[in-house]
């Protein structure tokens, strides 16, 4: 007998407290939803703004403009990352002060070249890039694309002013130099040349600037040392001597010191002393302290940095002045009794007389290491003068740069 089925218990309808309370229940739930979307919102927003005012925003501040050109952050972060490739990041950071200027100098430099080879009609190809890129196995992205279009310009740009030198002979001289520190040792060497000495051996003897003495052999006039020796070659009768030529900037290996010690205390002197550009003016300084005070010459003739304080040295003892030359006597000299003029080659002095040898002149052929110094020097003057005419900033404070360092050790 089949069973009999229940009654569907019907559903009662919902009360109107229980209507009002759900209808606050989904109103709390909806607010409270939309709550922590915006919140969500808020902080995703919140994050992204951090994350563009820390890489993106800096990435795209100009740093560098070279006439019409602009460099932004992110090229000079990939810049400084190509020339620190290879660095460890403690090497990156022990170096960064160097490398971050040395970074920025570059890319001006580069641009420069760029901008002043356009104007010669001088250009690299994207096919020579690549070629370079490949060669060296460079990634191809825009600071090595520069790094290899700077160095192709180089290369061309040497051609090119090669290629205006003359292809033969021009007017050079064959000189023969030396710097004396006086007028007095000038008078002594001349002596001896006219006497028949030999001009290169006594350079050793008497030279006191090791940088520019002896036989320079065949230069054309841009090339001389200075302009002093330059206006002297090309104007001497071949086998002729010149007169001594005084040059108060050239720069001379000797010294020599006046030294007084004013006291003693114990292994220590105090002292005062000047330097002098050669011996026979450290001579006539010291006969000059017969009538004026050791404070007021050495302000108005020394050389050494304590001039200013007239030549007070302070409480020495031996090894501070870092001059052996100069210990070998304020250390055994009598307490206020002026030295001697003591020699010293440790130093370096200023103003000198120039004595100049021409051996020959005329029309002579370039050699290959003149043709190539006389070739630099062209490029290096034009470079210059393009540079000079042009309009460079470099915006990179001391934060900035250091933003750039962390942004590549990040890399790393």
């Amino acid at each position: 007998m089949a069973k009999k089925q229940k009654k569907a218990t019907p559903k009662r309808a919902p009360t109107k407290h229980q209507l009002s309370k759900w209808q606050r229940q989904t109103k709390i739930r909806r607010i409270v939803i939309i709550a922590a979307v915006v919140f969500l919102a808020g902080i995703l927003s919140w994050v992204g703004y951090e994350y563009y005012e820390d890489s993106i925003a800096p990435s795209r501040e100009v740093v560098i403009k070279v006439n019409d050109a602009s460099f932004n952050m992110g090229y000079y972060v990939k810049m400084l990352d190509a020339y620190t490739k290879g660095m460890e990041p403690e090497e990156i950071f022990y170096m960064a002060d160097y490398m971050v200027n040395m970074a920025a100098n570059d890319i001006i430099q580069v641009e420069l070249l760029r901008q002043g080879a356009k104007n010669l009609d001088i250009e690299v190809t994207p096919e020579e890039i690549d070629a370079g890129l490949k060669e060296l196995e460079l990634p191809n992205d825009r600071v090595y694309q520069d790094i290899i279009r700077s160095t192709l310009l180089q290369e061309k740009l040497e051609e090119y002013f090669d290629s205006q030198l003359p292809p033969d002979a021009m007017e050079q001289a064959h000189v023969q130099v030396m710097l004396v520190e006086s007028e007095e040792v000038a008078d002594e060497v001349i002596t001896k040349i006219e006497a028949g000495g030999n001009f290169t051996a006594l350079v050793e003897e008497f030279s006191c600037n090791s940088s520019i003495e002896g036989d320079l052999g065949w230069l054309p006039k841009e090339l001389m040392p200075n302009t002093l020796i330059a206006d002297v070659a090309f104007n001497l009768t071949p086998g002729e001597i010149s007169q001594p030529i005084y040059d108060e900037t050239a720069a001379k290996n000797v010294g020599y010191w006046l030294i007084e010690v004013t006291d003693e205390e114990d292994d220590k002197i105090r002292a005062r002393a000047m330097l002098l550009g050669s011996e026979a003016e450290a001579e006539r300084v010291k006969v000059e302290l017969v009538s004026r005070n050791f404070s007021s010459l050495a302000k108005e003739y020394s050389q050494h940095e304590s001039k200013t304080e007239g030549g007070e040295l302070g409480l020495l003892k031996q090894g501070d002045m870092g001059n052996e030359a100069f210990d070998q006597v304020a250390f055994n000299i009598t307490a206020n009794e002026v030295s001697e003029p003591v020699k010293d080659e440790s130093v370096q002095t200023t103003g000198g007389y120039w004595l100049v040898m021409v051996v020959d002149r005329g029309e002579h052929q370039l050699e290959t290491e003149v043709r190539e110094e006389l070739r630099d020097k062209h490029l290096n003057d034009w470079f210059e003068e393009w540079k000079e005419d042009s309009t460079i900033e470099n915006l990179l404070d001391e934060e900035k740069k250091s933003w750039a360092v962390n942004k590549v050790l990040q890399g790393r």
